[in-house]
C-alpha cells in the first residue's frame, strides 16, 4: 500500500471515532442516564390577612311577666297601716263574723301579705290565724284603689268570751317596722278564747268569709 492512501485510511478512521466520542453523551441520557432535577422554589403562603372573629351574639333581654315573683315586682313593698284604709263590717251575727277590708290610699301598688294582726278591744292577745296564706312573691298586690279583704270570727257565745265594742288591726309586713294600729267599731263583738280566727287578705269578699 502506498504511504499516500496509508495516510488517507488513518484520517478516516480518525474522524470517525471523533464522530462516535461527540455523540456518546447524549446517546446515554436518551438511554436512561443520570438525569439532575430541578429543586421546585419554596412555597409561597397566601398574602391575604387572616379573617377577623365574628362578633358575638348579643343575649337577648329576660322575659317579664305580670303577676307574683316576677323582675317587675320586685320593688313592690308590703302595705303597712300607713298605706290603707280599714273598715270592719258585720256579716253574720251568730258567729260574730265580720268582714275585714283595707284599701291603698297611696299612688304606688303595694302588697297585702299573709293575715292581718287583730286585737279585741283591751283583751289581750290577737285573733288566730285560720288558713293558709302565700308567699311574699305571691302575696296580694293592690294597686292605688284596689282593696283586700279578710275574715274575722270570734265564735259562738260559749260562756267563756267576752264582748268588745271595737278591734284594732296592723298589717303583716314580715319586718320590724313599727306601725300605728288602724280600728273599727264592731258592737257586741264576742270573742271566744277557743273559737276566734282570722283568715288571709283575698281579693274578694265571697272567698273571705268562706275560708
Amino acid at each position: 500500500m502506498s504511504t499516500v492512501r496509508r495516510a488517507a485510511l488513518v484520517l478516516t478512521t480518525l474522524s470517525a471515532a471523533l464522530a462516535l466520542t461527540a455523540c456518546g453523551p447524549a446517546e446515554d441520557d436518551a438511554a436512561g442516564g443520570t438525569v439532575t432535577a430541578t429543586p421546585a422554589g419554596p412555597s409561597t403562603a397566601s398574602s391575604e390577612p387572616p379573617s377577623k372573629p365574628s362578633k358575638p351574639a348579643t343575649p337577648s333581654a329576660p322575659s317579664t311577666s305580670s303577676g307574683g315573683g316576677s323582675s317587675a315586682d320586685y320593688d313592690v313593698f308590703p302595705c303597712s297601716t300607713f298605706d290603707v284604709t280599714f273598715t270592719a263590717s258585720l256579716a253574720e251575727p251568730t258567729t260574730s263574723s265580720y268582714l275585714l277590708k283595707v284599701t291603698n290610699k297611696g299612688t304606688k301598688a303595694c302588697r297585702a301579705l299573709g293575715h292581718p294582726v287583730v286585737t279585741f278591744g283591751d283583751l289581750d292577745g290577737a285573733a288566730t290565724e285560720r288558713g293558709a296564706a302565700p308567699g311574699i312573691e305571691d302575696a296580694l298586690r293592690l294597686e292605688p284603689g284596689e282593696s283586700a279583704y279578710a275574715g274575722l270570727m270570734g265564735g259562738a257565745d260559749d260562756g267563756k268570751g267576752r264582748t268588745v265594742g271595737s278591734i284594732a288591726m296592723t298589717m303583716n309586713t314580715e319586718s320590724d317596722l313599727e306601725q300605728t294600729p288602724l280600728t273599727a267599731s264592731t258592737p257586741d263583738l264576742y270573742v271566744s278564747p277557743d273559737i276566734n280566727s282570722v283568715t288571709p287578705w283575698v281579693n274578694n269578699v265571697e272567698d273571705a268569709l268562706s275560708l
